[in-house]
């Protein structure tokens, strides 16, 4: 299966959707897409929406931990929301929900940042 990536640029929010399995075959590519965007749009926020994430390997973790550095020098967050159970177990033994917030919506992860 491969990944199904959907990004959305709200005021200063990048919302990525992502859908399918997040590994060293398709990392690369969300990498790429994701900071052409934060460059672009000058980005403070991210909202991952992994509802639709079947898997996640090591890699998919490097790109989520290097997007998070490149919004943390923006200043901002980044916000991890609807996660599937598998994925979350994921998190949770790498330690990621130490610095980054888990909402249960995108629509509450908007609010919180102040965008909805």
């Amino acid at each position: 299966m491969s990944l199904t990536v959907d990004l959305e640029v709200k005021q200063n929010v990048l919302c990525v959707r992502l859908a399918g399995e997040l590994d060293h075959h398709t990392a690369e590519n969300l990498r790429n897409q994701a900071t052409a965007i934060i460059e672009k749009h000058q980005i403070t926020h991210i909202i991952l929406n992994l509802e639709q994430l079947s898997f996640m390997d090591s890699s998919g973790l490097g790109v989520i931990l290097g997007r998070y550095k490149q919004i943390k020098n923006n200043g901002g967050e980044m916000v991890v929301c609807s996660i599937s159970p598998a994925v979350k177990r994921l998190f949770e033994m790498s330690g990621l929900f130490k610095i980054i917030r888990l909402e249960e919506s995108e629509e509450n992860a908007l609010q919180k940042l102040g965008v909805a």
